[in-house]
């Protein structure tokens, strides 16, 4: 389950549905994955969502990344069972 996100248009998004803060080609996608983060509880649950999901490093190191868009992901931190610090950025 989602305990924490980072970015204020995610949480917006999330909570109460405002999408005014999101790229609006993105909307059902990015609610997809929310919805699946939800509901995962192993990592074999993130690696079954494909979009192409890995672990990160450097930076991010200990951040799970999802892909949105081209360039676009969704990272946040697993620690079991439950998701933290979700965030949407372009971090390429």
């Amino acid at each position: 389950m989602i305990q924490s996100i980072r970015h204020k248009g995610l949480l917006q998004f999330y909570a109460e549905g405002k999408t005014a803060k999101l790229p609006k080609e993105q909307f059902s996608k990015i609610a997809r994955i929310l919805s699946a983060l939800d509901a995962i509880s192993s990592e074999k649950d993130i690696m079954a969502l494909g979009l192409n999901a890995h672990p990160l490093k450097g930076t991010y190191k200990g951040f799970w990344s999802l892909q949105v868009t081209g360039n676009y992901r969704l990272i946040f931190r697993w620690i079991p069972p439950d998701v933290f610090d979700v965030d949407y950025l372009d971090y390429h």
